[in-house]
């Protein structure tokens, strides 16, 4: 596994490169940075870089604070992370008496011009079947959880309804973890598939939550602050380039997105950047389209006109149908690869305590129909570290930006880990629980498949099954 222009050493100095930017929340000046240097890497293969741009209303936390008013003296209260594009105070942020919200919906009158106060429970009470169904595993015993806990689960699912709450005249919202330890919610960057809800919002652990619990039940008041940067017409940017093969009018789309907050969320970038050099010096036998995607989180902006349930790359479907449809004389696209996520180990809450208890996380990956199950086990010949299972689309429900291409028929093969880690925003980036070795060996398998993409004819490689629905299989 020596014989690629990249390395162990060269994707760890990408993925290092990107973080020197800083945490790049969609149209920020460090993801904007990030973008910049992805067209310049681009450029530097002799490939002109294209870009689609999109003007949204950003917002962007900058700093936030709780302070319970006591009968023996002001109380300040960690903050584990603020709730994206939920609202923002002035300096002088908001107080009012703080009231615990049993309820999600008409419980909010009696937070009235108040501070509302909700529980989020670990979300493990609901049978994973309904979101997944499994095809197949490597070890052939590997099964997902039948419960899928943690806290991107959890803010998915049971996230408070914070419009409701605003449309009900309360003033701001604290959030509480529960059944979750503090280290695994710690710089949280959740809900961020929400449009924004009107109302300042903070998330806080368990622990800390009992402090706000207990100034609920003595009626005191709270100054809850969330200073925010909100910028209008802020700029969103997506790119895109192709390596022309030798067959010109068929084309693999290989995508992933650009933007998030820590060293594995947003790496795919880095692993394809490493695609395009191998296929500078190795002509595909079809067309690759390289698509780096902007607006994975800000999707309420950033999807096709009328997607319910999809990603940001389907908007650029949208935009290009010239390099997919394969109708009037345009390419047709017969398969599709994303990757997302790379390098992940397992770190779960273990009685108590947060830690690796895995040196590779079960790698979540969609396989659009049989042909393309069998390509991406194909492609894990020569793997020292494999831990995976596949799945098909399920109840409409198809993480990560391979779903747009499931949506429209094209059969792919997309890498969606989901460590609770995901969605942290930390100094470190998420460092300690990234393994460079791994990342390497998934992306010779991407180049694999790409490769062994080229060699099928189209009718082989077919369309992308349908969903499935009911209680899937684990």
């Amino acid at each position: 596994m020596n014989d690629y222009p990249f390395s162990e050493k060269s994707l760890l100095e990408g993925v290092e490169k990107m973080n020197s930017f800083g945490s790049r929340p969609t149209g920020s000046k460090a993801h904007n940075d990030f973008i910049g240097y992805i067209k310049d890497e681009i450029s530097a293969m002799g490939i002109a870089p294209q870009s689609d741009i999109k003007y949204f209303d950003r917002w962007q936390a900058k700093s936030s604070s709780i302070v319970i008013h006591t009968a023996e003296g002001d109380m300040p209260v960690h903050v584990s992370s603020p709730f994206p594009y939920s609202g923002e105070t002035d300096a002088a942020g908001i107080t009012a008496e703080a009231v615990r919200v049993h309820g999600k919906h008409i419980n909010y009158l009696q937070a009235r011009d108040k501070i509302a106060v909700i529980k989020v429970h670990d979300f493990k009470s609901i049978y994973s079947g309904i979101a997944f169904n499994q095809k197949a595993a490597m070890p052939k015993d590997l099964k997902l959880s039948k419960y899928y806990k943690g806290p991107v689960a959890s803010a998915f699912v049971k996230f408070p309804f914070l419009q409701v709450a605003h449309e009900m005249g309360v003033k701001a919202a604290i959030c509480i973890w529960e059944d979750m330890s503090s280290e695994m919610v710690e710089g949280q960057y959740l809900n961020f598939i929400l449009d924004y809800q009107g109302i300042p919002a903070l998330w806080v652990n368990e622990a800390d939550g009992k402090k706000i619990i207990e100034a609920c039940e003595r009626k005191d008041k709270i100054t809850l602050t969330l200073l925010a940067e909100k910028e209008t017409s802020a700029v969103g940017e997506t790119v895109y380039a192709a390596i022309e093969g030798k067959n010109k009018n068929e084309a693999v789309i290989i995508n992933t997105h650009t933007d998030g907050v820590n060293c594995v969320e947003e790496n795919g970038a880095v692993s394809l950047l490493a695609m395009m050099k191998y296929f500078t010096e190795h002509k595909p036998e079809r067309t690759l389209i390289f698509a780096f995607v902007c607006g994975h989180f800000r999707l309420p902006k950033f999807k096709a006109p009328n997607a319910i349930s999809d990603q940001s790359t389907s908007l650029w479907l949208y935009n290009h149908k010239d390099l997919w449809d394969g109708k009037d004389g345009h390419i047709k696209a017969v398969a599709g690869l994303t990757v997302e996520h790379l390098g992940c180990t397992e770190w779960k809450d273990y009685y108590g305590e947060y830690k690796c208890t895995n040196p590779v996380d079960i790698e979540v990956v969609y396989t659009g129909n049989k042909e393309m199950d069998k390509i991406y086990f194909r492609s894990l010949e020569g793997r020292s570290k494999v831990r995976t299972v596949t799945l098909r689309g399920h109840n409409f429900l198809h993480f990560g930006e391979g779903q747009s291409l499931f949506n429209v028929g094209i059969p792919e093969i997309a890498l969606v880990t989901a460590p609770d880690y995901l969605c942290v925003e930390s100094e470190n980036h998420e460092m300690d629980k990234f393994d460079p070795e791994l990342m390497y060996e998934q992306t010779v398998s991407f180049v694999k498949m790409a490769e062994m993409l080229g060699t099928y004819d189209a009718s082989k490689l077919g369309k992308a099954d349908t969903y499935t629905f009911g209680i899937g299989k684990l």
